[in-house]
């Protein structure tokens, strides 16, 4: 019995060993002062430009990536049992949810040269802030246009115009993560109904895209499409790229930011200062200027080297500022009204109005029936007061809104046809 006890006492002392070894190894890792752990979203070829300039200005550190999309990115952020120096990602809605749970530690950054807002919209807030913005407007290719002889449009109202028919790009908010904010500019703009009423009149000329980001630019490009509702760097870099678009930012546009912040249990906060200066540096910011990146710099200063024809967001005058706030709290509801407004009735929505169409070019935009048939097709399930009293969306309302856009449609389309 004590030669066995013995021999398992010999055989544990290797174990024991190797266990406290990779404790050590583990805890010396964790503590390694070369290594910049940074979390983002960004593509290869964004992340690649930044990390070998950043490296070479500081050879001291090492940048390790990981790579997360919006909801992983949360759910490893609060795993403590994880590293993560900075959090460097286009996701408004994780910055918001993890400044709220004090995650963030203040950035030990000099602001000068970086205003706090452009055009209203706040560019930082409380331990995160902006790196670059994307702004929001219209994709469209000029050389089919003039086959079609049609002018580019240049406002959102352009894209309501019969000519389109067919021949527009929709993003679908619920499926595509840029797009959002989109849909509310044009709520938030135009005001709740008239906003919603060219939504749908977009929405009648449109195929509807839901999923790809490049998905909207692509098809454009190709012909197949005339024109579409997008984000200024996916068309930005194809245009770079050679493809025949055009991209113009509308009077009424909005922005939308990526955020960079360090967490609080960063394990190398050095490091991961110096990543953060890097990135806002004037440096940093012009690598966004790069063909195969094209977003916005935060840094007026850099704009005075930025590339022929770059739109500049501090020369903007918008005539109204998009309430990012109002817009994050409200998101959802206007995703599930999107959908139960068009997505889900998308063919029935085009009917009616196609309909309307007819008989207002028959009858006139005065005719009694053309009036009420409109009236019907642009009456919402819900106000907006109404919208945003909802604290948590029902599934089962969703759909009773669903069915209550779909009788309407057709009863439209029924009161349009009956002259």
């Amino acid at each position: 019995m004590a030669r066995s006890l013995t021999i398992k006492a010999a055989l544990s002392w290797p174990i024991r060993t190797l266990i406290l070894w990779l404790m050590c190894f583990s805890q010396w890792s964790l503590a390694d002062p070369t290594k910049v752990v940074v979390m983002t979203s960004y593509p290869q070829e964004v992340v690649s430009q930044f990390e070998a300039a950043f490296e070479q200005q500081y050879p001291q550190y090492k940048l390790e990536v990981l790579w997360r999309q919006s909801r992983d990115a949360m759910a490893y952020i609060q795993d403590t049992s994880h590293r993560v120096d900075v959090y460097w990602s286009p996701a408004q809605r994780n910055f918001a949810q993890l400044e709220k749970m004090q995650a963030f530690q203040p950035l030990d950054i000099d602001l000068d040269g970086l205003p706090a807002a452009v055009n209203g919209f706040a560019l930082r807030e409380g331990n995160h802030i902006a790196t670059e913005i994307a702004g929001y407007g219209i994709v469209s290719n000029p050389q089919v246009l003039a086959s079609a002889g049609l002018a580019a449009p240049r406002s959102w109202t352009d894209l309501a115009d019969p000519a389109f028919n067919g021949k527009i790009a929709l993003p679908v908010p619920s499926k595509v993560g840029y797009a959002p904010p989109l849909i509310d500019i044009l709520l938030q703009g135009y005001g709740w109904q008239d906003g919603w009423n060219l939504l749908q009149a977009i929405a009648a000329n449109a195929e509807l895209v839901t999923s790809g980001a490049t998905f909207v630019s692509d098809d454009v490009a190709s012909g197949r499409l005339l024109a579409g509702l997008t984000i200024d760097f996916f068309t930005a870099s194809a245009i770079a790229n050679g493809a025949p678009l055009q991209f113009v930012y509308p009077e009424l546009t909005g922005y939308s930011p990526a955020h960079l912040a360090i967490l609080k249990n960063a394990g190398n906060p050095a490091g991961a200062q110096a990543f953060s200066r890097f990135v806002l540096s004037e440096k940093g910011q012009k690598l966004l200027f790069h063909p195969d990146i094209r977003k916005l710099p935060v840094r007026p200063s850099v704009y005075a080297d930025k590339p022929a024809g770059y739109f500049n967001p501090f020369e903007n005058n918008p005539v109204f500022v998009y309430d990012t706030r109002r817009g994050l709290a409200r998101q959802d509801i206007i995703n599930a009204l999107f959908d139960a407004i068009i997505t889900r009735n998308h063919a029935s929505l085009q009917h009616a109005l196609s309909a309307i169409r007819e008989a207002s070019r028959q009858l006139g935009a005065d005719a009694l029936n053309v009036v009420k048939a409109r009236q019907l097709l642009n009456t919402l399930p819900i106000d907006e007061a109404g919208a945003e009293s909802i604290t948590s969306l029902d599934p089962v309302e969703a759909d009773h809104w669903r069915h209550i856009m779909h009788d309407r449609y057709e009863e439209a389309a029924r009161i349009a046809t009956t002259y």
